[in-house]
């Protein structure tokens, strides 16, 4: 079982990333995907969260109505599309399910 996080970088104040979590060793239709967060110096943090039909979401209300959580099951892959992203985004980026974490991947919104 495993989760490979990709599409982090350095952006812009204002603009967008879109990060991907690859599952391998298990069917990700069958579980919640979930993204987390970890800025310096801090906790870890819930971001979203998608259900394995893809029809019900949940976001912190830090990220809520710029961030899209989103699946392709046929691709055992899940995203997040990070819109108007703030310095305050910045932070490793996790990927959860099936009581599994990912590595991370660095977003960083810096000018």
């Amino acid at each position: 079982v495993q989760l490979v996080e990709s599409g982090g970088g350095l952006v812009q104040p204002g603009g967008s990333l879109r990060l991907s979590c690859a599952a391998s060793g298990f069917t990700i239709s069958n579980y919640v995907m979930n993204w987390y967060r970890q800025a310096p110096g801090k906790v870890r943090e819930f971001v979203a969260a998608i259900t394995g039909s893809g029809l019900d979401t949940n976001y912190a209300v830090s990220v809520k109505g710029r961030f899209t959580i989103s699946r392709d099951n046929a691709k055992n892959t899940a995203y997040l599309q990070m819109n108007s992203l703030k310095a305050e985004d910045t932070a490793v980026y996790y990927c959860f399910a099936a009581a599994r974490w990912g590595r991370g991947t660095q977003v960083t919104v810096s000018s």
